[in-house]
């Protein structure tokens, strides 16, 4: 690797929320029974016309904006013609020589540096179905053809080569996800197929002019596969350069359980495809009054709500990147600060204890049993000294898992924080006196044992005690006697 540097190229195709087909008003629905959402359309059946979705094209248009792409005034719908058992049409709609969009960008920090990832372009398509296999080489293997996928509207977004290594790679794919999110343009569930990357990746001698000979690796259906398979790949190609052979361009499949990449079949180039304007469908024009409407109903984009969490709320950089890695997140937070909620303790509560349990839960932010309003409630009972901070985790548990508020927790549990004088006196007094000997080491100079007075006073009160009356009392025991 030092001697070599990787030129990598991501290819992303990601399933636009619409209700309906991309040319067809068949349901997108996914886990429908097996080809019960279809019709001649996306069947391809004789005689029958296709007519573009205008919410997918929308959506796809947003996309374009969202990812600092220029949308041409005139688009075109091609005929990409190849054979597949689940490809009906024996074509798919695509575009070709005139996308959507072009010359986009977007920046990506890997290790604290930023860098900037130019995008050849968008294009809208329209999906195949799915082929499912079972059986065994030694047994009988049968396949079956699910076509409900057959006119599904994608977007494809094309990265120019800029990415070096699978770090970046990994950056741009999560950035770019978070975008389609945060715009609703998908919902990128890669589990549902709604997001899928290609990852185009050579090899060559670092400072070298030219690009090496590329392998297009398929079958990349989660972040954590697509680092994998760009490491083993790239790995591949340089063994195979250092021991004297050539790279050949071609197809490749990520095998998960063997961990490697395998072929699949040689590379096929554009006139393989035989483009050609689809007859059925008319050029697509987009005004500029349509991308001005677009533009305005467009949401706050991740970069720009950190800057303002950071702004507004004054949480640091690090908590605005995670309370803004979803759009759903960032509306708890925010919800939770107009509940009532101090911006910090709101960040912090939400960054450590409520994201650790979703995640033990298995749960998403939009499925958390404790509302915004209620964790500002807990955080009020906190903030006020009614409950200390250490109790605050135990209500917080019980919330989450009872779904009881914190009034009728702490009530019952009784948990109210203890701030009566006489008794935290007390309680010290009897401390100190069944603690001679840390008592001798505090009047000889060892003041490090206060903090050993300060526990067991909290410890005797069940960690309700005021953590300040503890130590205000304490220390003027520990004066007076």
């Amino acid at each position: 690797m030092a001697r070599y540097e990787a030129v990598i190229g991501l290819e992303v195709h990601a399933q636009l929320q619409t209700l309906t087909k991309a040319f067809c008003p068949c349901s997108t629905q996914f886990g429908a029974p097996p080809n019960s959402n279809t019709c001649p359309v996306c069947l391809g059946l004789p005689g029958a016309l296709p007519v573009l979705n205008e919410k997918a094209l929308g959506l796809a248009l947003r996309a374009s904006l969202a990812i600092n792409a220029k949308i041409q005034e005139k688009s075109r719908f091609a005929r990409k013609n190849y054979f597949y058992p689940d490809l009906p049409k024996g074509y798919q709609i695509s575009m070709y020589e005139l996308p959507l969009a072009l010359d986009g960008w977007l920046e990506i920090e890997v290790e604290g540096v930023k860098k900037r990832i130019g995008i050849t372009r968008l294009h809208m398509e329209d999906d195949a179905g799915k082929s499912l296999h079972e059986g065994f080489p030694d047994s009988d293997r049968w396949s079956y053809i699910d076509l409900n996928r057959c006119g599904v509207p994608l977007i494809e977004i094309v990265s120019e080569p800029d990415l070096r290594t699978p770090a970046e790679a990994y950056a741009y794919l999560n950035t770019l996800k978070q975008i389609l999110e945060y715009t609703e343009v998908s919902d990128c569930n890669m589990e549902e197929g709604s997001l899928r990357c290609d990852a185009n990746v050579s090899v060559r001698l670092r400072g070298a002019p030219k690009f090496g000979t590329k392998a297009e690796v398929k079958n990349l259906n989660s972040f954590r596969y697509l680092a994998h398979a760009l490491e083993y790949e790239i790995e591949r190609q340089i063994g195979v350069l250092e021991s004297g052979g050539t790279i050949t361009q071609e197809t490749r499949l990520w095998n998960v359980a063997g961990g490697r990449t395998e072929p699949m079949r040689s590379k096929e180039m554009a006139h393989d495809y035989r483009y050609f304007p689809d007859p059925d469908l008319l050029p697509v024009t987009v005004s500029a009054r349509m991308i001005e409407e677009i533009r305005a109903a467009m949401p706050e984009l991740p970069d720009a709500k950190v800057a303002r969490f950071v702004k507004d709320y004054g949480i640091t950089p690090y908590d605005a990147g995670v309370l803004t890695s979803t759009r759903a997140l960032a509306n708890y937070f925010e919800g939770t600060v107009k509940a009532g909620a101090p911006a910090k303790s709101a960040a912090n509560w939400i960054a450590g204890e409520l994201l650790r349990r979703l995640k033990d839960a298995g749960k998403e932010i939009a499925d958390s049993p404790m509302a915004p309003s209620a964790l500002a409630g807990l955080l009020a009972t906190v903030e006020k000294g009614e409950i200390t901070a250490a109790s605050g985790k135990k209500v917080f548990a019980q919330m989450f898992d009872s779904g009881k508020s914190a009034a009728d927790i702490i009530a019952a549990e009784g948990l109210a924080q203890i701030s009566d004088t006489g008794a935290i006196e007390k309680i010290a007094r009897a401390v100190l006196e069944k603690n001679p000997d840390n008592l001798a080491k505090y009047r000889s100079g060892n003041e490090g044992v206060f903090k050993f007075f300060v526990g067991q006073v909290i410890r005797e009160t069940r960690g309700q005690a005021n953590p300040q009356l503890v130590n205000e009392i304490l220390k003027k025991v520990l004066a007076g006697d």
